[in-house]
């Protein structure tokens, strides 16, 4: 049953139909571009990682594989979803009020950008923590990770988020019509529901980039001293460098894209000033912009062009008489290297 005309649904309360906003065909095409590069890029990377994954045999690297392919596949499910109700939208600027007069459309939307949102975010922070008791604390696990339990981190990431984002279907906020009409999302105020709920939202984002910036950073400083250290032809880190060196990439897009967003979130609910719709799109664009780079951190350092760049590079900087560069890392002379295409060499349970 269709709701009287005095009452307005919940979804619309706030941001009422029309917008002022000026809908021209260059929306919908950069809506379509913009979706269709990050789901062609994501799905390019899918086929990188199961290739890559398929020819691994070190424990580490593969649960760190899963881990990037839960993060890969998440990317493109939040693109496609979320992607195609967008761009549905600028082609045929259907009714919300009208296509979903009882507000379960926009609520799925409002989670799926919640759940898309954080998803990444605790990836990130879940893969920083592996990582770090990877390198920091090799020999406290009887073997390195398993893959089993790098699927169940991936999948208690996801049911966390879910979680998350299914407080208001409960209660714990609401999710409303967002300029210019295209989507929907938590309702940023003051009021003590929604307040509290984007605090969750807001905070739980930035302590995930918290934790991935001081796991990282230890993990980066024990790496240094392991390298450089007398112990370093004992302990084999060439591959663990390559995949901190994704990791920091990983954190630093998020912490990019992310921050300016969960910031005024957190600012404008704390302070009780008034929200300027423009600025959650352009924040909430900026974010959208990490599930297109996030790929392509894995893409391009698995380029063998890239590759060869660097050893040119380091090699030309380095001192013949001290060190030998192979495959772009420099190690010192006397030291076992890794061999591109070789995973025979990373079968050390670090």
């Amino acid at each position: 049953m269709v709701p009287p005309s005095n009452s307005t649904p919940l979804c619309f309360s706030i941001n009422s139909l029309p917008f002022k906003y000026n809908h021209t065909i260059t929306s919908a095409y950069f809506s379509a571009v913009f979706s269709g590069l990050g789901l062609s890029s994501n799905l390019f990377a899918l086929v990188v990682l199961a290739k890559t994954f398929h020819h691994t045999k070190s424990r580490s690297r593969s649960s760190f594989l899963l881990f990037l392919g839960g993060l890969v596949f998440t990317d493109f499910m939040g693109l496609l979803v979320t992607g195609s109700i967008v761009v549905s939208f600028h082609i045929t600027h259907f009714n919300w009020r009208q296509l979903d007069p009882h507000c379960h459309f926009c609520n799925f939307m409002g989670m799926s950008m919640v759940f898309y949102g954080l998803c990444p975010l605790l990836l990130g922070a879940a893969m920083a923590i592996e990582r770090f008791i990877g390198i920091n604390r090799p020999f406290s696990r009887s073997t390195t990770m398993s893959n089993s339990r790098a699927c169940s981190m991936v999948a208690m990431v996801w049911v966390t988020a879910g979680c998350i984002s299914l407080l208001p279907l409960v209660g714990l906020g609401s999710y409303h019509l967002q300029v210019p009409g295209s989507w929907c999302f938590l309702n940023i105020s003051s009021k003590p529901l929604d307040m509290t709920f984007s605090l969750i939202f807001s905070l739980v984002g930035l302590l995930s980039l918290a934790v991935s910036f001081l796991l990282n950073t230890v993990s980066v400083i024990t790496l240094l001293r392991v390298c450089c250290g007398q112990d370093s032809s004992q302990r084999r880190r060439d591959y663990e460098v390559e995949m901190m060196v994704q990791l920091i990439l990983i954190m630093a897009i998020a912490s990019i894209c992310w921050c300016p967003l969960l910031m005024y979130i957190l600012k404008t609910v704390v302070s009780s000033v008034a929200v300027d719709p423009y600025c959650v799109l352009f924040y909430l664009r900026l974010a959208t912009c990490n599930q297109i780079c996030d790929p392509w951190i894995y893409i391009l350092c698995q380029e063998s062009s890239l590759r060869c760049l660097l050893r040119r590079q380091c090699c030309r900087a380095a001192s013949s008489k001290f060190l030998t560069c192979f495959s772009g890392f420099v190690l010192r002379r006397g030291t076992r290297s890794w061999i591109p295409g070789s995973t025979s060499s990373s079968d050390v349970p670090y």
